[in-house]
């Protein structure tokens, strides 16, 4: 599932004040590895389409609240030593506990319905359809941020919502309810977004990462009774992937936005899509249809305006963001 919903917003990479244990996020370190941030995020988004490849050839199989688990515990499991190690005890205490377990339920609920949308279609429509996250954001942006929305943004959105349209194509293809999911999940993952704005500059990142994982990992095992299937071994090499290229992929986005600007490589989210066709070719036979290729290529275009109009936005405010 997209890796460019993690919007962080830094032109410079924080530091940890270890003489009061506590973070700091008006003590800045001047980056100016601009192109190893755009290889790093580059990186990430090749990554990230692999746990929904695993996730897809897994659905068949498992449900999607199981898949859903595999993501968060093992991600969990990764990351809890390198925060234990690298954060004392009052840094991993969030300031907003409250929030932090809003997001990380957002994010647990996105990936849960992307899981159920790939079951049903091609994963780089789902992907496209998740993109329409940037659209939602702006419209809700006003309301549960206070922030001013422009007309130019307004004719972004609608042009995004078009090519949303075109890949749907209402009464020309054949509706599935997969498609409806994956814009349902596009909609938890806005609020995911939005939490995550909210909680700029209250936490280290890969701690707000560790706390999205905990709350997903917690809560799915709490429910696991109620859809756990006892996986194949031949399964378990794949239900672990899922757990270590969101781990990974989310890593390496956070360090590519320590090294680069937000406006630089928030567009670069969209290459997402490319490893998703190419999974979804050689993984599935999947290839989307000309009318899909021109609905992508509009929801990235209308999708990068926004992105981009945000970061604007963005750069006026203090404080990185995870």
């Amino acid at each position: 599932m997209a890796c460019t919903a993690t919007p962080l917003r830094r032109a410079s990479a924080p530091v940890e004040d270890r003489r009061v244990g506590i973070y700091n996020p008006a003590s800045i370190v001047r980056s100016r590895s601009t192109g190893a941030g755009i290889l790093l995020m580059i990186g990430a988004t090749q990554i990230v389409p692999l746990m929904d490849g695993f996730a897809k050839y897994l659905s068949p199989r498992y449900s999607p609240w199981q898949l859903t688990w595999c993501r968060f515990f093992v991600h969990l499991v990764v990351l809890l030593p390198i925060v234990f190690l690298k954060f004392d005890r009052r840094e991993l205490w969030p300031r907003q506990p409250v929030l932090q377990i809003a997001r990380g339920a957002f994010l647990m609920l996105a990936t849960a319905l992307f899981f159920a949308a790939l079951a049903r279609i091609p994963l780089a429509d789902a992907l496209a359809l998740l993109f329409c996250y940037p659209f939602l954001v702006a419209l809700l942006s006003p309301w549960l941020l206070g922030e001013r929305f422009e007309p130019r943004l307004w004719a972004a959105v609608v042009v995004g919502l078009a090519g949303i349209l075109v890949i749907l194509r209402p009464g020309f293809v054949a509706f599935d309810w997969g498609s409806l999911l994956a814009i349902a999940a596009g909609g938890a993952y806005s609020l995911y977004f939005i939490a995550t704005r909210k909680l700029s500059g209250t936490a280290p990142p890969l701690v707000t990462l560790a706390y999205t994982a905990v709350f997903g990992a917690i809560f799915l095992s709490a429910l696991a009774p109620t859809f756990w299937v006892s996986p194949r071994a031949e399964d378990l090499p794949y239900m672990a992937g899922i757990g270590l290229a969101a781990a990974l992929g989310h890593y390496l986005l956070i360090l590519a936005f320590e090294r680069a600007l937000a406006s630089v490589l928030a567009p670069l989210g969209y290459s997402e899509i490319v490893m998703a066709v190419l999974i979804g070719y050689f993984g599935f036979g999947d290839l989307p249809d000309r009318w899909t290729w021109l609905g992508i290529a509009i929801v990235v275009a209308s999708g990068s305006y926004v992105l981009l109009r945000e970061q604007r936005e963005d750069r006026t405010s203090s404080g990185p963001t995870l």
